[in-house]
Protein backbone atom coordinates (compact mmCIF):
# COMPACT_ATOMS: atom_id res chain seq x y z
CA UNK A 1 0.00 0.00 0.00
CA UNK A 2 1.47 3.39 -0.92
CA UNK A 3 2.16 5.84 1.88
CA UNK A 4 -0.51 8.39 2.63
CA UNK A 5 0.25 11.96 1.68
CA UNK A 6 -0.48 14.34 4.46
CA UNK A 7 -1.23 17.96 3.71
CA UNK A 8 -0.67 20.70 6.22
CA UNK A 9 -3.83 21.82 8.00
CA UNK A 10 -5.26 25.04 6.67
CA UNK A 11 -7.71 27.38 8.23
CA UNK A 12 -10.16 27.40 5.32
CA UNK A 13 -13.13 25.12 5.77
CA UNK A 14 -13.32 24.22 2.09
CA UNK A 15 -9.87 22.65 2.11
CA UNK A 16 -10.55 20.55 5.18
CA UNK A 17 -13.87 19.13 3.97
CA UNK A 18 -12.73 17.77 0.61
CA UNK A 19 -11.68 14.18 0.98
CA UNK A 20 -8.42 13.13 -0.62
CA UNK A 21 -8.04 9.48 -1.35
CA UNK A 22 -5.06 8.13 -3.24
CA UNK A 23 -5.85 4.45 -2.90
CA UNK A 24 -8.34 2.44 -4.87
CA UNK A 25 -10.13 -0.53 -3.34
CA UNK A 26 -8.96 -3.92 -4.52
CA UNK A 27 -10.83 -7.17 -4.57
CA UNK A 28 -9.68 -9.58 -1.92
CA UNK A 29 -10.80 -12.77 -3.65
CA UNK A 30 -7.87 -15.19 -3.86
CA UNK A 31 -7.14 -16.16 -7.41
CA UNK A 32 -4.37 -18.43 -8.57
CA UNK A 33 -2.66 -17.01 -11.56
CA UNK A 34 -0.68 -19.06 -14.06
CA UNK A 35 2.44 -17.42 -12.66
CA UNK A 36 1.75 -18.89 -9.18
CA UNK A 37 1.35 -22.40 -10.57
CA UNK A 38 4.55 -21.89 -12.58
CA UNK A 39 6.35 -20.96 -9.34
CA UNK A 40 5.12 -24.20 -7.75
CA UNK A 41 6.49 -26.28 -10.60
CA UNK A 42 9.75 -24.31 -10.50
CA UNK A 43 10.09 -25.06 -6.78
CA UNK A 44 9.42 -28.75 -7.40
CA UNK A 45 11.97 -28.78 -10.19
CA UNK A 46 14.57 -27.12 -7.96
CA UNK A 47 14.01 -29.71 -5.22
CA UNK A 48 14.20 -32.57 -7.72
CA UNK A 49 17.42 -31.19 -9.21
CA UNK A 50 18.91 -30.74 -5.76
CA UNK A 51 18.00 -34.30 -4.78
CA UNK A 52 19.39 -35.83 -7.98
CA UNK A 53 22.59 -33.81 -7.61
CA UNK A 54 22.93 -34.99 -4.01
CA UNK A 55 22.42 -38.61 -5.08
CA UNK A 56 25.04 -38.47 -7.84
CA UNK A 57 27.74 -36.26 -6.30
CA UNK A 58 27.75 -37.26 -2.63
CA UNK A 59 29.92 -40.13 -1.47
CA UNK A 60 28.43 -43.10 0.36
CA UNK A 61 30.32 -42.22 3.57
CA UNK A 62 28.89 -38.70 3.59
CA UNK A 63 25.37 -40.04 2.97
CA UNK A 64 25.80 -42.35 5.95
CA UNK A 65 26.82 -39.40 8.13
CA UNK A 66 23.82 -37.41 6.83
CA UNK A 67 21.52 -40.28 7.78
CA UNK A 68 22.97 -40.32 11.29
CA UNK A 69 22.51 -36.53 11.53
CA UNK A 70 18.85 -36.90 10.52
CA UNK A 71 18.45 -39.62 13.17
CA UNK A 72 19.94 -37.32 15.82
CA UNK A 73 17.52 -34.56 14.84
CA UNK A 74 14.62 -36.99 15.16
CA UNK A 75 15.81 -38.17 18.60
CA UNK A 76 16.19 -34.57 19.80
CA UNK A 77 12.69 -33.66 18.61
CA UNK A 78 11.22 -36.76 20.28
CA UNK A 79 12.98 -35.97 23.57
CA UNK A 80 11.70 -32.41 23.48
CA UNK A 81 8.14 -33.51 22.66
CA UNK A 82 8.24 -36.02 25.52
CA UNK A 83 9.21 -33.30 27.99
CA UNK A 84 6.50 -30.96 26.67
CA UNK A 85 3.73 -33.58 26.66
CA UNK A 86 4.57 -35.83 29.62
CA UNK A 87 6.67 -33.70 31.91
CA UNK A 88 10.24 -33.39 33.03
CA UNK A 89 10.32 -35.12 36.39
CA UNK A 90 13.85 -36.48 36.10
CA UNK A 91 15.07 -33.14 34.74
CA UNK A 92 18.73 -34.19 34.96
CA UNK A 93 17.95 -37.14 32.72
CA UNK A 94 16.31 -34.90 30.13
CA UNK A 95 19.17 -32.41 30.20
CA UNK A 96 21.72 -35.17 29.94
CA UNK A 97 19.96 -36.93 27.06
CA UNK A 98 19.24 -33.76 25.13
CA UNK A 99 22.78 -32.49 25.67
CA UNK A 100 24.15 -35.81 24.44
CA UNK A 101 21.99 -35.59 21.32
CA UNK A 102 23.00 -32.01 20.52
CA UNK A 103 26.66 -32.70 21.31
CA UNK A 104 26.71 -35.80 19.15
CA UNK A 105 25.10 -33.82 16.33
CA UNK A 106 27.84 -31.19 16.55
CA UNK A 107 30.60 -33.81 16.62
CA UNK A 108 29.08 -35.66 13.65
CA UNK A 109 28.66 -32.45 11.67
CA UNK A 110 32.32 -31.67 12.35
CA UNK A 111 33.31 -35.14 11.15
CA UNK A 112 31.20 -34.69 8.02
CA UNK A 113 32.85 -31.38 7.22
CA UNK A 114 36.36 -32.73 7.78
CA UNK A 115 35.88 -35.91 5.74
CA UNK A 116 33.95 -34.40 2.85
CA UNK A 117 36.10 -34.69 -0.30
CA UNK A 118 35.00 -31.21 -1.42
CA UNK A 119 36.65 -29.69 1.67
CA UNK A 120 40.09 -31.24 1.19
CA UNK A 121 41.63 -27.83 0.54
CA UNK A 122 40.64 -26.51 3.97
CA UNK A 123 41.74 -29.58 5.94
CA UNK A 124 45.03 -30.47 4.25
CA UNK A 125 46.82 -31.27 7.51
CA UNK A 126 44.05 -33.45 8.98
CA UNK A 127 43.68 -36.96 7.61
CA UNK A 128 40.36 -38.79 7.64
CA UNK A 129 41.69 -41.21 10.25
CA UNK A 130 42.66 -38.32 12.51
CA UNK A 131 39.22 -36.73 12.07
CA UNK A 132 37.56 -40.03 12.99
CA UNK A 133 39.82 -40.45 16.02
CA UNK A 134 38.89 -36.94 17.18
CA UNK A 135 35.22 -37.84 16.68
CA UNK A 136 35.53 -41.02 18.75
CA UNK A 137 37.46 -39.30 21.56
CA UNK A 138 35.01 -36.39 21.65
CA UNK A 139 32.06 -38.80 21.71
CA UNK A 140 33.55 -40.76 24.61
CA UNK A 141 34.16 -37.59 26.62
CA UNK A 142 30.68 -36.27 25.83
CA UNK A 143 28.94 -39.45 26.91
CA UNK A 144 31.12 -39.77 30.01
CA UNK A 145 30.00 -36.33 31.20
CA UNK A 146 26.37 -36.98 30.25
CA UNK A 147 26.24 -40.26 32.18
CA UNK A 148 27.82 -38.61 35.22
CA UNK A 149 25.33 -35.75 35.02
CA UNK A 150 22.34 -38.11 35.31
CA UNK A 151 23.43 -39.14 38.86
Amino acid sequence: MPPKHRTPATSTPAASTTPRSTTTPRSTAPTQSPKASKNNTDAQRIVQDLWSSYQTRTSQRTKLLDTFLAFLILVGVLQFLYVVLVGNFPFNAFLSGFSATVGQFVLTASLRIQTNPQNEGEFKTISQERAFADFVLGSLLLHFFCVNFIN
